[in-house]
């Protein structure tokens, strides 16, 4: 049986319900985590809770303590019997009267929901995408925020031009990330990933990745991309190597993609 965990409790997931005047619903206000569950276990989850945290900073809005959020999700993972896949924590700022400007006091709506599945690997072609930008001056770059708008028109428009994903370049004319990854380069001089300067959503697998050494920040132009030996998408569900990006042929660098693998599925 499908199950939604929701605000405490455990609901059939055809009677979890949320109010049409929650803010999540009305104006995207709210974070979203997905979290990999391998054996039943909640892999890297104070990683995904400082990221959480911090775009409650960023929002001004609360979010659950870590120790209760590890509990629901755990508490989920065992009612929806979820051995393997993905669990996903959602947190809104809840109900609210019309209008911009969040009440001064707010009680949060907290779902969580889930998928099977196991690490997804597989080869992709991507194209820039003309429509979306990342803006690297947003503080709203750094938090995984509902608003998802940008990344479903850039999918849209990746899809229109047969590609698999699209990449986001920033208002500097640079690569920042995929609509759901982040990007690894393999150069001649090693493994590189774009700064979170450059707009980049702080992923958690790009954080394993740097903690593990084998990887460097730099920032990636359009040419790094075409010149490079090697690309991936990353992120807490699956590894894609990009083949070719605009049409164009990328190199295929396979010890540095078994680097970057025996990190990330583990």
């Amino acid at each position: 049986m499908s199950v939604i965990w929701l605000n405490g409790k455990i609901y059939p997931a055809e009677q979890a319900f949320i109010s049409p005047q929650d803010r999540g619903v009305t104006l995207g206000d709210g974070l979203f985590e997905t979290l990999r569950i391998k054996n039943g276990t909640v892999l890297h989850f104070s990683l995904h809770y400082q990221r959480l945290y911090e775009g409650g900073r960023v929002l001004d809005m609360p979010v659950p303590e870590q120790e209760d959020t590890l509990r629901a999700i755990r508490e989920f993972v065992m009612h929806a019997g979820l051995e393997n896949g993905s669990a996903r924590l959602t947190v809104t700022r809840g109900v609210a009267p019309r209008g911009l400007l969040p009440p001064e006091h707010c009680k949060p709506t907290v779902f969580i929901t889930g998928a099977t599945g196991v690490f997804r690997e597989q080869s992709v072609r991507v194209c820039i995408s003309k429509l979306v930008r990342r803006d690297e001056l947003s503080p709203l770059s750094y938090i995984k925020s509902l608003s998802y708008l940008p990344g479903i028109m850039a999918r849209q428009e990746a899809a229109q031009m047969g590609c698999d994903d699209a990449l986001l370049l920033n208002m500097q004319g640079r690569v920042a990330e995929s609509t759901i990854s982040n990007i690894v380069v393999q150069t001649e001089e090693g493994l590189i990933t774009p700064p979170v300067t450059e707009g980049v959503l702080p992923g958690i697998a790009r954080r394993l990745l740097l903690d593990a050494g084998i990887m460097q920040e730099r920032p990636i132009s359009y040419e790094d991309m075409i010149d490079a030996h090697g690309a991936y998408l990353t992120n807490s569900l699956s590894l894609r190597t990009v083949t070719h990006v605009d049409g164009k042929r990328i190199s295929y660098h396979p010890e540095s993609y078994g680097k970057v693998r025996e990190i990330l599925e583990k």
